[in-house]
C-alpha cells in the first residue's frame, strides 16, 4: 500500500473525470473558442458572483496576474510572511511584476488585520506606495487555517478606508468553504481578484483561475499570454476543472475527517495538535523528521518535509480510511 500524504495536488483523476475530459468538445482558447474553457470560465466565476475569470495552467500564474492587476511596478504589496505568495512563487511579483513586498507576522497564518493598518504606505513623494493587500485562505503553512469571515470583513473595510485592492489567494478557499459553511459568493464580494485551484482538493490534474470583474478579466488574458499562459485545446483540462466544481466540493468534508483521524491518532506521540486541524492539513513536529520521512517511506508512506524539525501530511481524494490507519500504523511505530 503507498499512502501519499505529501500534498493534495498528487491525486490522479477518477475514471469518471478521464470520461469527461476525453469526451469535452474543444477549440482554440487563445482565440477564445474552446467551448469547454468558456463553460468552465463563466461557472467558476458565477461560484463567486463575480463577472468573469481566466483559466490558468498554475495557482501561481494566476496569483502573479492578480497582483499584477492591481498593483503597479514599483508600488507595493502586503501579505504574511509566511504566504505563499512570497515563499513559494520564486519571487515571481518582483522579478515579473516589478512589485515590492512588504510582510506581517501572522501566527498559524490568522490574519490580523490590526496588524497591518500600521504597514499601510499612503502616496508620498519619498515612500513606496501601498497599492493591494493579499490574503491567503485556507493558510497552507499556518496548517490548513481558515481566515474567519469577519475578519476578512474587517479587513475590507481597512482597505476600503485606505483605497487599497484586495487579493485572495484561495488555491484552497474550496477547503474554508467547506468547513465553515461561507457561500463562496460572500468571499468573492470581499476580493477584488480571486485566485482559486482546481488540482488541489478538487483533485483535478492540472488547472486555476483568476476570477475578477469584466475589464480586468480582459487585461489578464493579456498579461497571461504574456507570462507564456496561453494554451490552445485547453478544454480538455477544463472539463476535467467543470467535473471537479460538480462532483468534488461536497466531499471535501470526507478528507477534513480523516485528517482529524490522522492527528487525533498521532497526537498522543507528541508530534501533532489536533486542535490545530481544521481542514485537511495536519503539521508535524519531529526531531529529525527527514530520517523519520525516509523510514516512513520504506513502508508505504508518504510525507512532506518542510524543515529540520517539522513538515505536513495532507489528506485528499486518492486517500481512504484503510490509508489512513496504514499511515498512523506506520508513524506510530516510527516516533514511538
Amino acid at each position: 500500500m503507498i499512502v501519499d500524504l505529501r500534498s493534495d495536488t498528487v491525486t490522479r483523476p477518477t475514471p469518471a473525470m478521464l470520461a469527461a475530459m476525453t469526451s469535452a468538445e474543444v477549440g482554440d482558447d487563445v482565440y477564445g473558442e474552446d467551448p469547454a474553457v468558456n463553460a468552465l470560465e463563466a461557472e467558476a466565476a458565477a461560484l463567486f458572483g463575480k463577472e468573469a475569470a481566466v483559466f490558468t495552467p498554475t495557482g501561481s500564474m494566476a496569483n502573479q496576474i492578480g497582483l499584477q492587476l492591481l498593483v503597479r511596478p514599483g508600488d507595493e504589496l502586503l501579505c504574511d510572511v509566511k504566504s505563499h505568495i512570497v515563499n513559494y512563487e520564486m519571487g515571481a511579483a518582483a522579478a515579473l511584476g516589478g512589485i515590492s513586498t512588504r510582510t506581517w507576522a501572522a501566527p498559524n497564518g490568522r490574519l490580523d488585520p490590526a496588524l497591518i493598518e500600521p504597514l499601510i504606505n499612503v502616496p508620498h513623494p519619498y515612500s513606496t506606495t501601498t497599492r493591494a493587500i493579499a490574503v491567503e485562505n485556507t493558510h497552507n503553512i499556518g496548517g490548513g487555517t481558515v481566515q474567519p469571515i469577519e475578519r476578512l470583513r474587517a479587513l475590507r473595510d481597512l482597505a476600503d478606508a485606505y483605497d487599497l485592492a484586495l487579493h485572495l489567494d484561495g488555491a484552497r478557499i474550496w477547503n474554508a468553504h467547506a468547513a465553515t459553511g461561507v457561500p463562496l459568493g460572500e468571499y468573492g464580494a470581499l476580493f477584488d481578484t480571486v485566485s482559486v485551484c482546481l488540482s488541489k482538493g478538487l483533485g483535478a490534474p492540472v488547472g486555476s483561475l483568476l476570477i475578477t470583474d469584466a475589464e480586468r478579466a480582459q487585461r489578464a488574458r493579456v498579461i497571461r499570454k504574456r507570462l507564456g499562459g496561453g494554451m490552445r485545446q485547453a478544454g480538455f483540462l477544463a472539463a476535467a476543472g467543470r467535473y471537479a466544481l460538480a462532483n468534488h466540493i461536497d466531499r471535501l468534508a470526507e478528507d477534513h475527517a480523516r485528517a482529524q483521524h490522522l492527528a487525533r491518532s498521532l497526537e498522543p506521540f507528541g508530534i501533532c495538535d489536533a486542535a490545530q486541524v481544521e481542514t485537511n492539513i495536519v503539521l508535524l513536529r519531529i526531531p529529525d523528521i527527514a530520517q523519520v520521512a525516509q523510514a516512513a517511506a520504506e513502508q508505504g508512506v508518504k510525507i512532506s518535509v518542510l524543515g529540520p524539525d517539522w513538515g505536513r501530511m495532507l489528506t485528499h481524494l486518492d486517500v481512504d480510511d484503510a490509508g489512513i490507519e496504514h499511515a498512523v500504523k506506520v508513524l506510530g511505530t516510527l516516533v514511538s
